[in-house]
């Protein structure tokens, strides 16, 4: 087992990777930009070296500047996290080619993986089921209309190294293909350095259901049940819960199935999340990869009573799995609190937290490194906390949400508490009926609202 782990990461994904390292009996390096100096990750670690000045490319992306901290502090590995350096295979091998492990995917598997059209081709070869569309990257637009014509209007045009919703269009009609592939192109080489494209079907009414995964380094690999992230705002997810309200024994065996044929295609080793888009009809289609941990991590640990943190660093240390695939016996839903104000527009709002009363009783849980008296920076993602309920039942999941949410005062910012409350109560949310289009066909009335 490692002795000494590095965190390459910062705020609560840092902090929670610190107490699981704890518990485990290994030391811990934070490293900070001088924006989180005061960051609570800083303060609960056994070292913290400041690594640069605020803005990511100087601090949490410098790869140089993480390495020698490893070194000089003798760390024999170091954790991504999320976002950041998680899934950056130039990373992972210069870890590797330096002594230090890398707890996650390896090099090979991140490029196989990342790259969303090679990653589709991989798939299909291993029978995964993927959403109709070109096999590899469209180079002109002649040849994406003819693609779209093949597989029918409406498409989508994605980005072959996106994310997060960047680089990505939606295509009605061949009027609209070469401006609206002209715009993803651009935004996608300004994101990441590539304007690669391919082009999909566009889904009816599509649920984006997710498969977590753990392998190890022998090629054994489980499921450990789904994830819904239907409820997303411009793709980025707002709410996650487990199980899907959506989901059917013989949908989930048939989604586990695949999740687990695409984790030993690459022989993936650690956790690892397999996205699906699934339609009206329960037909699911491979969506991406991703080659880390997940934001929304913790809804699985509450349903399955597994940590998700303490399994990646044992695989990495060669432990082997159980092998077991697992069932959610409980419901958790998950919101993401973000220094966001969602009544004009969810505008950032980062600033001092002047006074912060957090939630608790039976079955919540709060992930998050602000305290009172804290300084969001305006920096880095506007994610300061993810609150969790779990219950019996998803009816008693969302009235324990509620309850929290009501309990839940962060004064000094804007933040989307109010938004949560709001989804609590719609009816859609509520009789389970969200797809990932949900958000752009509802208003929610604030004005009674403090």
């Amino acid at each position: 087992m490692f002795k000494k782990i590095l965190i390459a990461n910062r705020g609560e994904i840092a902090l929670r990777v610190i107490r699981t390292c704890k518990e485990m009996g290994i030391k811990t390096v934070a490293v900070y930009s001088t924006a989180d100096k005061d960051s609570l990750h800083v303060r609960f670690a056994d070292e913290a070296i400041c690594i640069g000045p605020a803005p990511s490319n100087e601090s949490y992306l410098d790869i140089p500047r993480i390495i020698s901290a490893a070194e000089i502090t003798n760390a024999d590995a170091v954790h991504p996290g999320y976002g950041f350096l998680s899934e950056n295979s130039k990373f992972s091998r210069i870890c590797t080619e330096n002594g230090i492990k890398f707890i996650g995917a390896t090099p090979e598997q991140i490029d196989g993986m990342g790259n969303k059209a090679q990653a589709k081709s991989t798939m299909e070869a291993a029978g995964v089921p993927c959403v109709p569309g070109s096999k590899g990257v469209v180079n002109t637009v002649a040849e994406a209309k003819k693609i779209a014509k093949q597989i029918g209007y409406p498409v989508m045009i994605k980005a072959s190294a996106g994310g997060g919703g960047k680089g990505m269009r939606y295509i009605p009609s061949e009027d609209q293909l070469e401006e609206l592939m002209d715009s993803a192109k651009r935004e996608s080489a300004a994101c990441f350095g590539n304007d690669d494209m391919y082009m999909e079907k566009f889904i009816e009414e599509p649920r984006h259901i997710e498969i977590q995964i753990i392998g190890d380094q022998t090629g054994n690999a489980c499921h450990l049940s789904e994830r819904d992230c239907s409820t997303q705002r411009r793709h980025q997810k707002l709410v996650e819960e487990v199980p899907s309200p959506f989901m059917t024994k013989k949908l989930r065996d048939e989604m586990g199935k695949a999740a687990i044929k695409a984790a030993k295609a690459v022989k993936y080793e650690g956790a690892g999340t397999v996205e699906f888009l699934v339609d009206k009809h329960r037909k699911f289609y491979f969506m991406e990869m991703n080659t880390r941990i997940q934001v929304e991590h913790c809804v699985t640990e509450e349903v399955v009573g597994f940590d998700l943190i303490r399994e990646q660093i044992k695989v990495a240390a060669g432990y082997k799995i159980s092998g077991k695939n697992y069932t959610p016996q409980l419901h958790a839903i998950e919101c993401r609190i973000n220094a966001e104000d969602p009544i004009n527009g969810f505008r950032p709002s980062p600033g001092k937290i002047k006074e912060l009363h957090t939630p608790g009783g039976h079955g919540i849980r709060l992930d998050t490194h602000v305290y009172s008296g804290y300084a969001i920076p305006p920096n880095y993602d506007s994610m300061i906390a993810k609150l969790i309920s779990v219950a019996q039942t998803r009816e008693e999941a969302i009235a324990k949400m509620k309850r929290a949410l009501d309990e839940f005062i962060i004064e000094g910012i804007k933040t989307t508490i109010p938004f949560h409350i709001k989804l609590m109560e719609n009816e859609t949310f509520v009789n389970g009926g969200v797809t990932t289009k949900f958000l752009e066909e509802v208003e929610f009335d604030f004005s009674d609202m403090k």
